[in-house]
């Protein structure tokens, strides 16, 4: 009986020895690290909020989620981002919307012309159920959405010309990046569209090689296009923004606790962000005036009736993408008045 008793008192403290090393082992266990690649510098709005929020991710989780920013494009950027999420690597990818939509095609319309008039409004059609929707189709190919509520400002017309139509535009090279979504819309707002890498614009300008540009206020601020080209004509025909994407799989890695603080730290970013892109908008636009550059409106009208059939250009987009967005953004607009 005391040969049973004490096998018996063995068993038990091997198996609380073993709890005992399992929780030592959750304790202690190697913090996940992961890469953050994006194309925007260092020293952008977007960069510094980023690394702000990943800062108090790794204080709030005691540095088991690790999250290190590449600004840059350090590591691959693009096409090449996204599919290390697909891939399932440790990383986590900062992308314009229009990148996911090689994954979900619709998600790249969100992405067009002429849809949003302030930023108000492009944060609440990321809540709708529309989008909701694009997001799960999305997490089943691979590509989870974290947030996608980072904003660096609406693009307009920079020249040395006040743009008001189409006709102002008419005949005009203005600088795109290599997208075909630009292309497009430009080609429909009237002007000549030129592929051009963006270091080699403002000698472009310079030297009339392009007759202009398109672009936020604070990239005609920080790049000093200013000093070439003294208009902004505010079109608003796009709006930046990007979307943070990670692996399903890299995800499921967290425990619901880190990832209730990845969320929330990522979320307190977005506003932040918001928030202080609002302030540069005004003080760089202020600035900007005492350059001796000039602002002026434009027939908006106009530009969405022409920019309108560039939803229809992209076979992979759903038929009626436009209305639909729009019928989206009007229930948004009537909740807001």
């Amino acid at each position: 009986m005391k040969k049973l008793l004490g096998t018996v008192l063995t068993a038990t403290a091997l198996l609380v020895g073993c709890g005992e090393a399992d929780n030592q082992t959750a304790d202690t266990a190697a913090p996940i690290d992961l890469n953050m690649s994006l194309v925007f510098t260092q020293n952008e709005l977007l960069t510094q909020e980023l690394i702000k929020a990943t800062d108090v991710i790794r204080d709030r989780t005691d540095g088991s989620v690790n999250i290190k920013v590449f600004p840059g494009g350090q590591l691959p950027v693009y096409k090449d981002n996204l599919e290390q999420v697909v891939n399932g690597a440790n990383w986590i990818a900062v992308e314009d919307l229009s990148y996911l939509g090689d994954y979900v095609p619709d998600f790249a319309a969100l992405a067009g012309p002429m849809l949003y008039n302030t930023y108000d409004e492009y944060l609440a059609m990321m809540k709708t159920d529309y989008v909701g929707g694009l997001e799960a189709q999305a997490e089943a190919k691979g590509i989870k959405v974290l947030n996608a509520d980072y904003m660096f400002g609406f693009r307009h017309m920079i020249s040395n010309k006040e743009i008001v139509n189409s006709e102002d535009m008419k005949g005009m090279r203005i600088r795109v990046p290599q997208s075909q979504l630009f292309i497009s819309t430009l080609q429909a707002m009237g002007a000549a569209p030129a592929a051009l890498p963006f270091p080699e614009t403002y000698a472009g300008v310079q030297q009339g090689v392009v007759d202009g540009l398109e672009g936020s206020i604070l990239t005609m601020y920080s790049t000093k296009v200013y000093e070439v080209a003294k208009n902004m004509s505010l079109t608003k025909h796009f709006l930046g923004t990007v979307g943070i994407y990670i692996s399903p799989s890299v995800w499921d890695k967290f425990t619901p606790e880190q990832q209730q603080i990845i969320m929330e730290e990522l979320e307190a970013g977005a506003e932040s962000n918001t928030a202080e892109l609002i302030k540069l908008d005004q003080e760089y636009t202020e600035k900007l005036e005492e350059l001796g550059v000039t602002f002026n409106e434009v027939d908006s009208e106009e530009f969405n009736k022409l920019t309108a059939d560039v939803y229809n250009q992209f076979p992979t987009w759903s038929e009626g993408v436009h209305a639909t967005i729009m019928n989206e953004l009007a229930t948004i607009r009537a909740n807001q008045d």
